[in-house]
């Protein structure tokens, strides 16, 4: 057993990719970390971060973890608190004392996604789905400079947190029902769906022309291309799969890790990335994320 362990937390999480994607890392960093997918549910969450030893070095987490790790943590980062979501924490042991700060690289991992397809700047964004990845995707929205976002959510009450994250950044926002009548009123020049794989309100789209005006980056990625990213496809505009957005959030994630900084880069970091990104191509890779 490797002396500094990592993992990654949820329920289910058997197939998670997260365990490719890091060891294919830290490989190539000459680190001996060893990094596993635990399942580890709500309930069980807080007992298990209080029974971790000085070997660990840190946890990556998916829903509904990245909500109930917040109380356990000494400190959160900016992106952490703004959106109320966070997906990595860095364990610090010093003196006999513990230290757990949270971050969130989903923003990142979003963003970064987009930039490596030309996409850096949106006036006006729309985001599908209310829920806990849509609280990153708005505040992404706000990194491209939009001015304006609007979020189409099947139960838009559901979404109103939203309102208080984007006034923090400075943007506003427009809740909508998802509707073809409410996507027709729509016109963003980038769409960021947070809705699960199958959940894509695909015949919806199809009656709306939002696809011709839009670029699409879709958090599902499995199978791909998407149902959305279909539509997409048809009007001939810019698809991006969210496993770009899984790749680049996990490399900001090793970033926290190694150097205790999603913004500061790693040694070598063109070389991670290229063994991190064969690492999805290696056979058997599973579709979870």
């Amino acid at each position: 057993m490797s002396s500094s362990r990592l993992a990654v937390l949820g329920s289910p999480i058997a197939h998670s990719l997260s365990p490719r994607l890091h060891r294919a890392a830290y490989s190539v960093l000459g680190l001996d970390w060893h990094y596993e997918a635990i399942d580890v549910s709500e309930n069980e969450l807080a007992a298990f971060v209080a029974e971790r030893g000085a070997e660990w070095v840190g946890l990556s987490l998916t829903m509904p973890l990245k909500h109930g790790i917040r109380p356990l943590l000494d400190h959160r980062d900016e992106l952490s608190i703004l959106t109320g979501s966070t997906n990595t924490v860095r364990f610090s042991h010093e003196g006999g004392s513990r230290r757990l700060d949270g971050f969130n690289t989903d923003v990142g991992g979003i963003v970064r996604a987009l930039a490596e397809k030309s996409i850096e700047s949106a006036r006006h964004v729309a985001v599908l789905g209310g829920g806990a990845t849509a609280a990153s995707a708005v505040v992404a929205a706000a990194q491209l400079g939009a001015e304006h976002v609007s979020v189409l959510a099947r139960r838009p009450e559901k979404a109103e947190p939203l309102r208080q994250i984007t006034a923090a950044s400075g943007t506003a926002i427009t809740l909508l029902p998802l509707t073809a009548a409410s996507l027709d009123l729509v016109d963003a020049s980038l769409v960021i769906s947070t809705l699960p794989g199958d959940a894509g309100p695909v015949e919806l789209l199809r009656q709306s022309s939002l696809p011709s005006r839009s670029h699409l980056l879709d958090v599902a990625y499995h199978p791909w291309p998407s149902a959305l990213g279909a539509v997409w496809s048809l009007a001939d505009r810019q698809v991006v799969s969210g496993l770009r957005m899984l790749l680049h959030q996990a490399l900001l994630q090793v970033r926290v890790f190694v150097n205790g900084d999603p913004a500061l880069p790693l040694t070598d970091e063109a070389a991670v990335l290229s063994a991190m990104e064969s690492s999805l191509d290696a056979p058997g890779a599973s579709p979870t994320p």
